[in-house]
């Protein structure tokens, strides 16, 4: 009947009142149809909950590491009732076990599950001739506890598991969500070291060894971006185990036709190749730090103190390692290191170099004295004048040709009143630190033995640097009997340095204030390396005895033109005009490297130098 009325409606004829009705009713079953199946008229669906992860850690003497390991854990931004922790610890010579309850028993309420299995005897292997050394029980010990921790994620149908070392500290907290986001079976996220180690290879040899390709170092320092397939990926991974291949992979026992070395990261890297899995690395972002492994005869202290060495480098390549909130740390025991003093130089303006300085230091457990830097910038020209500061006669930088900068000014005052105050108290020996310096891998140590070996030469020396850009390293001769110490030749850059009463004494005698160039520029006239004689004509009694620590202990932390770099003393105004400002690019000093080649100097010191 509908249609018949459309079909008179279409043909000019006028709708009778039964046809408007039909069309009406028509229409309201179509809007209540369309209504009904209308998705804005429901609440929106919930989100789906993240995939379930289980965080297997596998301990064994690390209680140096275990505090800032477990605080990157329980700050990863993952929803804690997503995740289980399978947590397992042996044969420990160190408090490890008890770190690790301690944690456990504060963080089990929020995560979904814990499972704990300490074995507290014995303490080493049977043959084992120390905590670093690997026998082949040992490795087949980690294998079955990893294999362990595979099995309980698989029974509990876990999405992923996540093997971290308990020396790896990852300090993104948004490491998971970012490795998951990859969506490959077996994935590492590229940890940092202090050198060229990191957890995966690049190549493998047939026999199972590692192999250097020329992949390794650009991935290894960022220059190409991405995930790369590799055939090794080992201290730290994550597991995706709703893949089908991952039904075959097993940690223990090794598969059938495996005749490589008894190592557990080799057998599981057989395993992938078994199973048809392809190991990923990726450095897209800074996941975070590893431990460089310690040789078989090295002690946990050494462990300890290449950790530390770490933990100081993440504080300025960042981010920043910090220990977790639930673990009870006992105080540093500082001490002086056998100086009489040690002094911190630093404007106060920088409080951030500051507080790094001596968070370092007291991780070195070193004690130290601050000195409030003289600020250049905040002196005028008047000022500077007041405190009796004069220009050397016929001084300028090398490389710009300009005069000194009020930076340099404050910089060698800060310098030049410690030398008086050693001198006032009477200091026998003193060592001084500027705020941007990092520090060498074991430098406490490496002081002390260089210290105690001069004092049994009984060598007579006024100065010793531990960090300077030198610009003649082949001209240095060693000191005889004394490891590691070279006569110092011209050097710039006062990062730090030991000084003696006598040197001190000696430095203030030459009444340098009255007669100022750049602190770097008088030391080495002070021992008579300087290139330019005119400048040394000035200072007649140049006997300073000046060495050097080869290698160096110190480093700073940034150099000319590095994002971060900033200094007080290259950026600032000429000494005795106001208006004039200077920057870095007028003084080579500050790059990185030896001395710039002869083009990059003003015509005067081409050949001097």
């Amino acid at each position: 009947r509908v249609s018949e009325n459309l079909s008179e409606a279409g043909a000019g004829r006028p709708l009778s009142s039964t046809m408007l009705l039909g069309f009406l009713l028509l229409g309201a079953v179509v809007f209540q149809a369309e209504g009904y199946f209308a998705e804005e008229k429901y609440p929106e669906e919930s989100k789906m909950q993240s995939p379930t992860v289980v965080i297997a850690i596998i301990a064994r003497n690390t209680a140096h590491s275990l505090p800032y390991y477990l605080g990157a854990l329980e700050r990863l931004d993952y929803p804690k009732d997503r995740i289980s922790v399978w947590a397992a610890t042996d044969h420990n010579s160190d408090n490890t076990t008890a770190i690790l309850k301690e944690w456990l028993t504060v963080m089990q309420k929020f995560y979904h599950y814990v499972e704990w299995r300490p074995m507290d005897q014995p303490t080493s292997y049977a043959g084992e001739l120390g905590p670093k050394h690997w026998t082949n029980i040992r490795y087949e010990y980690v294998m079955k506890l990893k294999q362990a921790a595979l099995n309980f994620a698989r029974k509990r149908w876990a999405d992923y598991i996540l093997y971290a070392d308990s020396d790896n500290i990852l300090t993104n907290p948004d490491t998971l969500n970012l490795l998951i986001a990859e969506n490959k079976s077996v994935i590492a996220p590229m940890l940092d070291s202090q050198g060229a180690y990191s957890n995966y290879w690049c190549g493998i040899t047939p026999q199972g060894y590692y192999r250097r390709t020329a992949e390794y170092f650009p991935t290894r320092h960022r220059h190409r971006l991405g995930c790369f397939p590799v055939p090794m990926v080992h201290s730290t991974m994550l597991l995706d185990l709703r893949k089908k291949g991952m039904k075959k992979l097993a940690f223990y026992p090794p598969h059938k036709e495996y005749s490589w070395p008894y190592d557990d990261i080799i057998v599981f890297a057989f395993s992938c190749r078994a199973s048809e899995i392809q190991m990923y690395v990726c450095n897209k972002e800074r996941y975070g730090y590893l431990n460089v492994p310690a040789k078989p005869q090295h002690t946990l202290e050494d462990d300890r103190l290449n950790f530390v060495h770490v933990h100081l480098e993440s504080m300025i390549d960042g981010p920043p390692m910090y220990p977790s909130r639930f673990i009870h740390m006992f105080p540093k025991q500082r001490d002086l290191m056998g100086f009489d003093e040690i002094y911190l130089i630093n404007l106060r303006r920088r409080p951030d170099r500051r507080d790094r300085m001596l968070f370092s230091l007291n991780e070195l457990e070193i004690d130290v004295k601050v000195v409030d830097a003289v600020d250049g910038n905040a002196l005028n020209s008047s000022d500077i004048k007041i405190l009796g500061v004069d220009l050397l006669p016929g001084y300028y930088d090398p490389f710009s040709g300009r005069t000194l900068t009020k930076g340099e000014v404050g910089c060698f005052l800060s310098h030049y009143y410690i030398w008086k105050e050693m001198v006032d108290m009477q200091l026998d020996k003193a060592l001084i630190f500027e705020d941007d310096v990092r520090f060498q891998a074991n430098f406490k140590r490496r002081v002390l033995r260089l210290m105690e070996e001069v004092e049994q030469m009984q060598l007579d020396w006024d100065m010793i640097y531990l960090g300077r850009k030198q610009v003649n390293p082949g001209n240095e001769e060693p000191v005889e009997n004394v490891r590691n110490l070279v006569v110092a030749d011209y050097s710039y850059w006062t990062l730090s340095y030991a000084i003696s009463l006598q040197g001190a004494q000696k430095l203030l005698n030459a009444e340098p204030i009255s007669k100022m160039l750049p602190v770097d520029e008088f030391l080495p006239i002070m021992y008579d390396k300087h290139p330019n004689e005119e400048y040394k004509s000035h200072f007649p009694n140049r006997n300073l005895q000046a060495f050097s620590a080869h290698p160096l202990l110190v480093q700073p932390c940034h150099y000319a033109g590095d994002p971060q770099w900033v200094s007080d003393t290259e950026i600032s105004t000429l000494w005795d005009n106001d208006s004039v400002r200077t920057d870095w690019r007028g003084s080579h000093k500050t790059l990185k490297g030896a001395a710039p080649p002869p083009e990059m100097l003003s015509a005067a010191y081409r050949d001097e130098l």
